[in-house]
């Protein structure tokens, strides 16, 4: 079923209104969460030289924007939250911008890398087509994207008071494939668990 535009707007509002809500108590609970494996992922594959420009979207409280910067890398972030901008400005000095997912306005072949870390998941997939467009175009010439998803069988649907988007790995190559990328690696998370306890389907991919 196709929605409508008061629908996608409805889907940003809840979502990001319950972002809001708990924004203390979720960065909290993510501060010490070890995504290491993700960021290297990211950086390996970048083939420019240090220091890289990287954009941090869906950044959140900007834990990992402390990193890149701590890393020598510069780092700007984006979230749709205002809760989440704020704090990811004071908690690690990194430019961010607060920008709706669905009405992005991002320069053109500006970042080394992208890391969208458990956030692409919240776009509804009849929109995904088109974000994913508008990354691959900040993105410079070979330039990489890494993105870490909660993996499902190709649904969408409320989660409480947020909306997510579940696929499988055919179905993300073929979207980041349509909008112009090479998967150079993917993976599953948590590491050394058996599949069905790894939750979260890691993706590495080029600009082309």
């Amino acid at each position: 079923m196709k929605h409508t535009a008061e629908d996608l707007q409805a889907i940003t509002a809840t979502t990001l209104g319950n972002y809001n809500a708990v924004a203390e108590s979720f960065r909290e609970g993510t501060r010490d969460h070890d995504v290491s494996q993700n960021i290297d992922a990211l950086l390996q594959h970048i083939q420019a030289k240090a220091p890289l420009h990287i954009l941090d979207f869906g950044c959140g409280p900007g834990r990992d924007l402390r990193t890149f910067t701590d890393m020598g890398h510069v780092a700007v972030g984006l979230d749709g939250s205002a809760e989440f901008a704020r704090m990811a400005r004071q908690d690690s000095g990194c430019e961010v911008w607060q920008q709706d997912f669905l009405k992005l306005d991002l320069p053109a072949e500006r970042f080394d890398g992208i890391f969208a870390n458990a956030v692409l998941f919240h776009i509804p997939l009849q929109e995904l087509p088109r974000v994913l467009k508008q990354l691959h175009a900040t993105l410079k010439p070979g330039g990489v994207l890494f993105s870490s998803n909660p993996r499902g069988e190709n649904q969408e649907g409320w989660n409480g008071q947020r909306f997510g988007a579940y696929h499988d790995l055919a179905a993300w190559r073929t979207l980041l494939t349509d909008a112009g990328f090479v998967e150079l690696e993917h993976y599953y998370r948590p590491a050394g668990l058996p599949r069905e306890q790894q939750p979260w389907l890691a993706s590495v991919w080029r600009k082309t």
